[in-house]
């Protein structure tokens, strides 16, 4: 019994540290830090996926506001899905000239973006030239349903020709209704504003039809408006100093003008006269003739006292283009038609008038 003595002690001594090792144990956790859960790569991919999918386009068209601008954006939209304007197809097409497919008032569907950067100095707004999955995301719209319409495209391009698509244009199911081409267009005019500041200056200076008139050019012609060199320079140059202009008619503009409610501050009928002519004078105006008169009219400082003398004014000066057509067909200038008569003339026309006369002479006698 003797040796059970130290046994006895020792277990006595053990039961009465545990409580005081188990509150040692409990204050080194606490001292530590807390070790985070193990998150496996795909979750972590998963939570960082909406902070990086805010594309420029998302986030233009979340931070842009209407009355960003002195016009109203609805009848922006209203203006561009014009027939008069530009086209009104639901279903995925060809461009004629291009043969990229587009679809609504002409919504590119598979363009990249674009690096388009910043040529002039004394501007400090840049470009935003997102890619079509971009600005059909900031639409709203499901980036599969894309997919699924460039599928359908490219599978009838490559066994249409030309002619089935002319004769199928607009008998094609809907891919997309008329709220979501509206849509696509609004997105599109946001972007042509954004844009417009980057070519002019002054857009927050001019007036709201003036602006309205930059974001369509810009809408209509996209990156190819930054060759309109002539008319940048003219819009971007100082209202006391305009440059000389391309050469047009422009008597009856400058004497209708000279009647026109007159502007003030920095928006002098002189600069606007030119800037209007150095528009006048392209290819553009010309080929889309109604079209540019709306346009171009829009950039008269008189132009909200009355939009029909605005246009006549214009109009009096753009001519339409000279078409010319083949030989049989109406011809365009008199040049024209005096080869074509010459070209009658062959050889041969001397006899045939010779025994013309001969066959008269012998009918009379």
């Amino acid at each position: 019994m003797s040796f059970l003595k130290p046994i006895g002690a020792i277990v006595l001594t053990l039961c009465m540290g545990l409580p005081a090792l188990s509150q040692t144990l409990s204050e080194t956790d606490a001292a530590s830090p807390a070790i985070p859960p193990v998150v496996p790569p795909s979750a972590q991919f998963d939570q960082a996926a909406p902070a990086a999918a805010v594309r420029p386009a998302v986030r233009m068209m979340q931070e842009f506001k209407d009355s960003a601008v002195k016009f109203d954006v609805n009848e922006l939209v209203d203006i561009l899905r014009d027939r008069r304007h530009e086209g009104w197809v639901l279903a995925a097409y060809p461009d004629p000239r291009t043969g990229q497919p587009l679809i609504g008032a002409g919504f590119s569907l598979d363009l990249p973006e674009r690096d388009h950067p910043q040529a002039d100095p004394m501007n400090p707004h840049q470009f935003l030239e997102p890619s079509s999955a971009d600005l059909w995301q900031a639409a709203g719209f499901d980036p599969g349903r894309l997919d699924d319409i460039l599928k359908v495209f490219y599978e009838r391009k490559r066994t249409w020709s030309k002619r089935t698509w002319r004769r199928q244009l607009y008998s094609l199911p809907a891919q997309i209704s008329d709220e979501d081409a509206a849509q696509l267009v609004r997105v599109g005019a946001i972007q042509a504003i954004y844009n417009a500041r980057a070519y002019c200056r002054n857009f927050d200076q001019m007036s709201g039809p003036q602006q309205m008139a930059m974001a369509q050019l810009v809408y209509q012609m996209g990156v190819n408006l930054q060759h309109f060199n002539a008319f940048l320079t003219t819009i971007n140059s100082d209202a006391a100093a305009v440059p000389e202009a391309a050469p047009v008619d422009s008597a009856m503009l400058a004497d209708d003008a000279a009647t026109a409610t007159p502007a003030v501050g920095d928006e002098a009928p002189e600069y606007w006269q030119a800037v209007q002519k150095s528009l006048m004078g392209s290819e553009w105006a010309h080929k889309y003739r109604t079209r540019a008169v709306a346009v171009i009219a829009m950039l008269d400082p008189a132009y909200g006292d009355d939009p029909s003398a605005a246009e006549q004014r214009v109009g009096v000066v753009l001519r339409p283009a000279v078409i010319h057509r083949r030989h049989g067909h109406a011809v365009a200038t008199t040049r024209q038609v005096a080869a074509t008569t010459h070209s009658h003339r062959g050889p041969g026309h001397s006899q045939k008038r010779r025994s013309t006369a001969r066959a008269r002479s012998r009918k009379r006698a």
